[in-house]
């Protein structure tokens, strides 16, 4: 028994035919709309009724006019001046030609006649129910005005900074630091191609890694295993051992330099980014690339991961910042409210929050979406670093080494610092290149092109009163471009 052959399709056709069999299938109910459910009708215009008009839903319908003359026998009412009496046919100009006998209502009544006091009467339940239904629209009024007033954070009082300790030991600009989550030490990278760690509480060196080939420009430190994440503008991806104090991993990918790395908090993935615009997630144990997250169309300055939505941020010169999509390796969002290089990113300790720093303002912003929160204005600078601590201090640091401290919630800008290069070094050097605070929040450390690593500290003797809060807020905070 012989088989027909089936016959060979193209994808298109098949997409066509699958596409044409749907039309007619649905061609004919086009434009009828199922029926009404009355009882779901009837339940939805009750609870709207009364969400809506709860205060008025019960009152009296009666005729206003009615109940005017209701009470009108009660009171003595004048008639209007000029108005013609429907009886014996006579003006009303003089008070005189009104009967006392008359009845109250042959006398003509208009709309600007006052009510009669008796109407207002605590006997009448009409009247009052109105009243108090009124008074309780307008208290709802008032206290929906009152939650929808915009309020104006006022900010925390932090204490000034100060300089507390200044480190030397590299041959050239410091570029990268990383702080060891036990807060015992911490590495720094430079551009004379070496890492070198540092004794957090003394800041003497403890030991220094050479390897890469260029300036070391990115550093993170893992904390689940002993291992120390480098990259550089040699390309290079390298992952340390800190119990051999050697090389064990290369990640191979990048075309161009890397210029930042990160750790996710929760899973085994390293991310990087550099100038090929492109970033990449590579798996730590595997050494495998999983995903290359591309749509930059400039270099890629910053990555940043955490473990909620969206998981991987990134922030680039062609001053947009992504917000990626880790499990599907898309991008989810793109803000483009800046005007220039996004050269930093950092995430809050405790917030659902980031924020990223250009030149023309630093900006906050709210997770998962990436909703514009609002801006710090005044660090008029090219804005290499930040960092940001969980009493909501946060610190921008500037290619002309000015610093300035944050207040995260208010945007108020409590101390700015110029950092002083080292003798023998131009003015030129006064550059700073990454700035991290230690795990406890109370040291924060800077990496300078002057080649030395400078440590500050919280000001101990400072008080409210030493140095008050001066706060006036400015229109352009909201501004979200």
């Amino acid at each position: 028994m012989s088989v027909e052959p089936v016959q060979k399709h193209t994808v298109h056709t098949l997409v066509f035919r699958s596409l044409k069999r749907t039309y007619d299938m649905f061609v004919n109910e086009q434009g009828f709309m199922p029926e009404l459910d009355t009882h779901s009708h009837k339940m939805k215009m009750a609870l709207k009724a009364r969400d809506q008009y709860e205060p008025i839903l019960h009152l009296p319908t009666e005729d206003p006019k009615a109940t005017r003359k209701q009470h009108a026998p009660d009171a003595i009412i004048h008639p209007v001046i000029g108005a013609v009496d429907p009886k014996t046919g006579q003006s009303s100009e003089q008070p005189g030609n009104v009967n006392k006998d008359d009845s109250v209502s042959d006398l003509p009544y208009t709309e600007d006649t006052p009510m009669p006091p008796s109407s207002m009467a605590p006997n009448d339940s009409n009247q009052v129910a109105l009243f108090n239904a009124h008074q309780r629209h307008e208290q709802q009024t008032k206290s929906a005005l009152m939650k929808k007033a915009p309020t104006l954070p006022k900010p925390n009082w932090h204490p000034p900074w100060k300089l507390f300790r200044v480190i030397s030991g590299h041959l050239g600009w410091v570029r990268s630091i990383a702080v060891d989550p036990t807060n015992d030490w911490f590495c720094t990278g430079s551009a004379d191609r070496t890492i070198k760690i540092w004794d957090l509480a003394s800041g003497k060196l403890r030991l220094s890694l050479t390897g890469h080939i260029s300036a070391v420009r990115g550093l993170v430190v893992s904390n689940r295993q002993p291992y120390l994440f480098s990259c550089g503008e040699d390309k290079m991806v390298k992952c340390w051992d800190l119990e051999q104090n050697k090389t064990v991993r290369h990640y191979h990918g990048h075309l161009s330099g890397v210029y930042s790395i990160d750790l996710h908090p929760t899973i085994d993935v390293l991310a990087t980014c550099g100038r090929d615009s492109t970033t990449r997630i590579w798996d730590m144990r595997t050494k495998a690339c999983i995903h290359s997250l591309s749509g930059h169309n400039n270099t890629v300055a910053s990555v940043r991961c955490q473990a909620a939505e969206p998981q991987v941020l990134t922030a680039s010169h062609d001053s947009t910042i992504k917000l990626w999509d880790l499990a599907a390796g898309k991008c989810r969002a793109t803000l483009t409210n800046h005007k220039k290089s996004v050269r930093a990113l950092v995430l809050h300790p405790k917030l659902y929050s980031f924020a990223s720093a250009s030149p023309d303002n630093i900006k906050l912003w709210k997770c998962p979406e990436g909703n514009f929160m609002q801006n710090l204005v005044g660090h008029n600078s090219i804005i290499n670093a930040m960092a940001v601590n969980a009493d909501n201090v946060l610190v921008s640091a500037a290619d002309n080494g000015s610093m300035h401290f944050w207040d995260w919630s208010s945007g108020y800008c409590f101390q700015k610092l110029q950092a002083q290069v080292q003798p023998g070094s131009l003015d030129s050097e006064a550059g700073i290149y990454a700035v991290q605070f230690d795990m406890s929040g109370s040291r924060l450390i800077t990496a300078e092109a002057d080649k030395t690593i400078k440590v500050y500290k919280e000001d101990e003797t400072a008080t409210e009163e030493s140095h008050p809060v001066v706060w006036k807020r400015t229109l352009n905070m909201k501004k979200a471009f």
